[in-house]
């Protein structure tokens, strides 16, 4: 692929679409940069959408919003669908199509830079994977405002916008979900008893009554927040009622030993205890800093 002057438009954009956002800095970035933006949009697919590379330039990751696909990555054929995420970079050739009747909405981001390979390498998204996020809709926000930064076009929009891609990936990692057809029955069952634990936390006291409830094995339940959510179902409780806890602090007539009582805490120093443990500081402090 040639290379493009410096805020020339990439060569590499398709014209297969029906409309577009696109943003792009500079395109030739300096061997010596640990992570730069080159740029990146969001592509509403024509019907005859097709991209056929045996190379390209840059890391780059995309992220279908809506409408469906085919993927050809590293030689291995992927369905795409709302919520499918991919990678690819140097030296991975890649073809991606798209449903005529459901053409894809898809989002994308391109980067260069000597710690870019190894910020996907810990996010479990290096080139040449697919993986899937839950929900989808968490992470179409990010991608938009890291458009509308890079469209800006002002002198801080290039650092800003790395800045907003290390949080992209690092949200896509801690949404990562299986592949639709793998683990289906699993990912599922987590996704019930998280969203039973989201709304009856203010009741629910122990892992025992959550797995009660969930009509889940203790054990299994604890596997599947360790592999899902990489933490335990009762930090996951717990997390919910500090972060109502703390809401209730702001209010001005807050008292600790009632909201200790409304989160399930019997005692009002063991709920002070935990609170601490979450965010640092005591509920007391909190209220003197409202």
């Amino acid at each position: 692929m040639r290379k493009n002057p410096p805020g020339s438009k990439p060569d590499f954009f398709s014209t297969q679409v029906s409309q577009a956002r696109r943003f792009y800095f500079n395109l030739n970035p300096s061997p010596k940069a640990k992570l730069v933006v080159v740029c990146g949009g969001v592509e509403h697919c024509a019907p005859d959408y097709v991209i056929n590379r045996k190379f390209f330039p840059f890391h780059a990751v995309e992220f279908v919003a809506q409408g469906s696909g085919r993927l050809k990555l590293n030689h291995s054929e992927h369905v795409l669908q709302p919520g499918s995420v991919f990678s690819y970079g140097p030296g991975i050739p890649h073809d991606i199509s798209t449903s005529s009747h459901h053409p894809l909405i898809k989002y994308f981001v391109t980067f260069a830079g000597s710690d870019a390979a190894k910020l996907l390498e810990l996010s479990k998204l290096k080139p040449g994977t697919v993986s899937h996020v839950y929900p989808p809709a968490e992470i179409q926000p990010l991608f938009d405002e890291l458009i509308r930064n890079g469209l800006r076009g002002t002198p801080r929009s290039p650092k800003i916008c790395v800045k907003l891609l290390e949080g992209l990936i690092l949200k896509m990692f801690d949404a990562r979900a299986p592949l639709p057809s793998q683990s289906t029955l699993a990912f599922s069952t987590y996704q019930q008893c998280r969203g039973h634990i989201g709304q009856n936390f203010l009741r629910l006291r122990s892992l025992e009554q959550i797995s009660t409830e969930c009509r889940v094995d203790v054990a299994y339940l604890c596997r599947l927040f360790q592999r899902y959510d990489q933490q335990t179902p009762y930090r996951v409780l717990i997390r919910f009622k500090m972060n109502y806890a703390a809401e209730r602090l702001h209010s001005p007539d807050a008292m600790v030993k009632q909201i200790a009582e409304e989160t399930g805490f019997t005692n009002q120093f063991h709920f002070s205890r935990v609170f601490k443990s979450v965010f640092g500081l005591s509920p007391r402090s909190l209220i003197k800093i409202r």
